[in-house]
């Protein structure tokens, strides 16, 4: 359990199921637009999946439009994670989408 999740009211959990959660995927400026994200996001799932998860979840922002700043996107985006192959599952806040990509169903 990760605790600012279960504090924020737009990434609080949307339903008991166990999750792994990829909270973070920031990179350098010079390593941006390059598909680094959605391939970290691919070895996340890997990695989860040889250590029994079943659920993989993330907590991308939406950009707001083409202007968003690079900083804004530490969660990574929703694009992204789309790419990767996570679906998003609930969305609380316009711009913050909360997004899963399934190993195994329950």
């Amino acid at each position: 359990m990760y605790g600012a999740l279960e504090r924020s009211r737009r990434l609080q959990r949307v339903d008991d199921q166990p999750v792994w959660s990829v909270v973070c995927v920031f990179t350098a400026r010079s390593a941006r637009r390059q598909g680094l994200t959605v391939a970290l996001l691919r070895a996340a799932v890997a990695y989860a999946r040889e250590h029994g998860a079943r659920i993989v979840e993330g907590y991308p922002v939406e950009p707001s439009g083409p202007d968003t700043p690079d900083a804004f996107a530490w969660r990574g985006t929703a694009s992204a994670f789309r790419q990767a192959g996570f679906v998003e599952v609930l969305r609380r806040s316009p711009t913050h989408p909360i997004m899963r990509y399934v190993l195994a169903e329950p």
